[in-house]
């Protein structure tokens, strides 16, 4: 590895062409993205920046498979543990916020890795989307929040579909908070919200790898992993978060698995159905990471777990890296 004084100033090669290189490893829920984007971190000299909108949230780590501390000392993470459950993070604050982690990691000469599967928050940063800055409008939210307890989040998600169909396809319909931020959007501009976000400037050069395997396999991790959660502490935890004061009606505790042991604590379903529901709400969010991250992209670097998978994809950074002279920057350990 270079040492400091003899290294590339990136900040007037790569940043000047907008061309800091990125490394994305997207994919869906469960996969494994998180431990094998540290084991690359580790050969090349690099730090993660989190696009998983769940692990923004103190004190929210078991429900969401949060990366341990231990994991977290070995690379160093961004945007982990970043707000409190009742400040919700939007699109616009994440790339805000990742944008300035990723500049920062290059500044050190450290390759940085955008990793998760919140696919508009990694969308965002590859393609470098304008984010229109639409004020709140609360009396209009009040309104469709209230509408929305009258009917239900999936006949209002039905609403959203019928005015901005590209939005809705990439909503969860469980997903209250998003549907009606959307039509909020739509109904204070008379502008579709998938009509706004538009493709702005590159800042930069990434190269995405995506995690993949049989769909079946991946069910099947997925329960297992909801059941080692259980073991080591879910239920205590979301209870801990209720203790402190949280509201169960928050977006955050209505989340993947937060709103079914929410329910179960407050006796309202028991911890079959909470799985059972979970494992369902699962499956349908892996269904909707789908939409936007295609198996046909021919941006996107597919590769199947396995036991060799870190090499191959090691190998095709490495490539990467000596393809565009980024070796002259970012050196691998190894």
């Amino acid at each position: 590895m270079q040492s400091p004084e003899n290294a590339i100033d990136l900040t007037s090669k790569a940043h000047q062409a907008k061309n800091i290189p990125l490394v994305v490893i997207l994919g869906p829920t469960g996969v494994g993205k998180s431990e094998m984007a540290i084991r690359l971190a580790e050969k090349f000299n690099g730090e993660i920046v989190s696009a998983d909108s769940r692990l923004f949230y103190k004190g929210m780590d078991i429900g969401t498979a949060k990366p341990t501390i231990e994991e977290r000392q070995r690379i160093p993470h961004h945007l982990i543990d970043v707000a409190d459950p009742d400040q919700l993070w939007s699109l616009g604050i994440f790339q805000k916020e990742a944008y300035s982690a990723i500049k920062l990691i290059s500044y050190r000469k450290h390759l940085p890795f955008l990793v998760g599967g919140t696919g508009q928050f990694v969308h965002s940063i590859i393609e470098g989307w304008n984010i229109p800055s639409v004020e709140p409008n609360p009396p209009m939210r009040e309104v469709l929040t209230q509408w929305a307890k009258n009917i239900g989040s999936v006949e209002l998600h039905k609403k959203l579909a019928i005015l901005d169909p590209q939005a809705a396809l990439l909503i969860d319909p469980a997903n209250q908070r998003r549907t009606v931020r959307a039509l909020e959007v739509i109904l204070s501009t008379g502008k579709r919200v998938s009509d706004q976000k538009k493709h702005g400037d590159l800042l930069f050069h990434s190269l995405i790898l995506g995690l993949t395997c049989p769909r079946p396999e991946l069910y099947k991790r997925i329960d297992e992993r909801i059941y080692q959660m259980l073991n080591s502490g879910f239920i205590e935890e979301v209870q801990k978060l209720l203790d402190l004061g949280y509201s169960p009606e928050l977006p955050t505790l209505s989340a993947i698995g937060y709103g079914e042991i929410v329910a179960y604590i407050q006796g309202k379903i028991s911890l079959d159905e909470a799985i059972i529901i979970m494992k369902r709400r699962t499956r349908i969010f892996i269904r909707r990471q789908a939409n936007w991250f295609k198996a046909n992209d021919s941006q996107i670097n597919w590769f199947q777990i396995s036991q060799g998978t870190l090499d191959v994809m090691a190998s095709k950074i490495m490539n990467w890296l000596i393809s565009n002279n980024y070796m002259e920057i970012f050196q691998s350990k190894n």
